[in-house]
């Protein structure tokens, strides 16, 4: 019976992180007027309205302090000079995005 307890354990542990998987996805794009256009959201396909979404600059000034609207997106005019965009769902749930790498 402990032999069978064990393996019972031993195989619901090696399912849990297919079960709660799901890893931020964040896309940002150059759209018209110069802006730029991010969209965000989970691997397993949901949304993330409401996420939060920041840009900042490289001297570690927050240049835009903003969340994901309901379609899980968020425009803003494009800075001037280097930055990042911080797409942040919570500890371990974090996208960083060079602006270098906007399409």
């Amino acid at each position: 019976m402990k032999q069978h307890n064990i393996l019972l354990a031993l195989g619901l542990l090696s399912c849990a992180p297919f079960a709660l998987a799901h890893n931020p996805v964040c896309r940002c794009t150059n759209a018209a007027g110069g802006t730029i256009r991010c969209v965000g959201g989970f691997s397993d396909g949901s949304g993330a309205p409401g996420v939060k979404l920041d840009v900042i600059g490289y001297d570690e000034k927050v240049l835009l302090k903003g969340k994901l609207g309901a379609d899980s997106s968020l425009s803003f005019k494009k800075p001037k000079g280097e930055f990042y965009i911080l797409f942040d769902a919570g500890p371990g749930h974090v996208v960083e995005i060079d602006h270098a790498a906007v399409e």
